[in-house]
């Protein structure tokens, strides 16, 4: 499967693309690095040794071989060989605009060109790329080296035919493409995670609970359903025999009340105070590296955990 993409150009080292990278490493793609801050390497590499014992038990590897890995100082050398592109900068249209017109100067004529972007339209941060037609949204999830999760949107100008190889990409190093039928902003996840973050600060700028009260209450609830069940299938539940029928009937009506605040508030002092204090309590002097270590094994445990039942869901 997508046998004819085996060299991948990793441009943009930080948590994301470092994430791309230990991912394709995994499953035997030759990998070609590059970041305008050379001085990241040390720093990736670091980041490559901590991940790999996650990436070792989920995927059944034995050792790291970094003999498939090259970090190089020109953006040209990264991409002149690569098949297949994964572009991680900053999340801002002007820089990723420029950059996708030097990406698609230097790349193959048919290098697929994939841009890790959160939530930007793809028409929009290629509308100076050469050939668009091979152009495509590849949005993860972190920890991209073990969520199985990737948002493929399509711009204007993408040919089908690059979304199908992009897509047999993706399974190649055991993702799970989620194909998004039209560009929109912000995507599928994003948008409804963006929903719940808004109304969790509301909750904490207004002083109804604490940070970690609310993590709580998505941790021990619908947080404990969503690994396994979706929005939709949830409530299919909740609405007994009947379903959804009987969901939408019962509880359509509470849609209209005024429980959520569809705009944002502002991000003053105090409230981001109240969010960072409150998460530096959470953490209990654990570093970053440490709770990620923590989540990253509970991840993996829970994706083994979940294959012994999402079949019998799904199929």
């Amino acid at each position: 499967m997508s046998d004819d993409l085996k060299k991948v150009a990793v441009i943009g080292t930080g948590v994301i693309g470092a994430g791309w990278i230990v991912r394709c490493l995994a499953h035997n793609k030759k990998v070609i690095a590059y970041d305008k801050n050379f001085k990241l390497k040390k720093q990736l590499i670091t980041e490559i040794k901590r991940t790999w014992p996650y990436v070792k038990k989920l995927f059944n590897k034995k050792k790291l071989n970094l003999k498939n890995f090259e970090y190089v100082t020109s953006i040209e050398k990264a991409l002149r060989t690569a098949d297949f592109i994964q572009e991680c900068a900053t999340e801002n249209y002007r820089i990723k605009t420029k950059l996708m017109n030097i990406i698609g100067k230097y790349a193959k004529p048919n290098a697929i060109i994939s841009s890790s972007s959160s939530g930007l339209l793809p028409t929009r941060i290629y509308s100076k790329c050469k050939n668009p037609a091979r152009t495509i949204i590849g949005h993860p999830f972190n920890p991209v080296y073990i969520c199985p999760g990737v948002e493929i949107v399509p711009g204007k100008k993408t040919k089908k035919k690059f979304l199908k190889k992009a897509n047999k990409f993706y399974k190649s190093i055991s993702m799970n493409p989620i194909m998004v039928k039209k560009e929109l902003p912000g995507y599928l996840a994003d948008r409804l995670q963006e929903a719940l973050w808004r109304e969790a600060l509301h909750i904490v700028n207004e002083g109804y609970a604490s940070t970690k009260d609310l993590d709580r209450a998505i941790e021990d609830g619908p947080g404990l359903r969503w690994s396994l069940m979706g929005i939709f299938l949830t409530f299919h539940l909740a609405g007994g025999k009947a379903g959804m029928k009987h969901m939408l009937e019962q509880f359509g009506p509470a849609l209209k009340l005024p429980w959520t605040k569809l705009k944002a508030p502002r991000l003053s002092k105090k409230l981001s105070s109240r969010v960072i204090n409150g998460t530096k309590q959470q953490a209990k002097g654990k570093s970053v590296a440490m709770i990620s270590n923590i989540r990253d094994e509970y991840l993996v445990n829970l994706q083994k955990l979940r294959k012994r039942y999402e079949n019998k869901v799904r199929k």
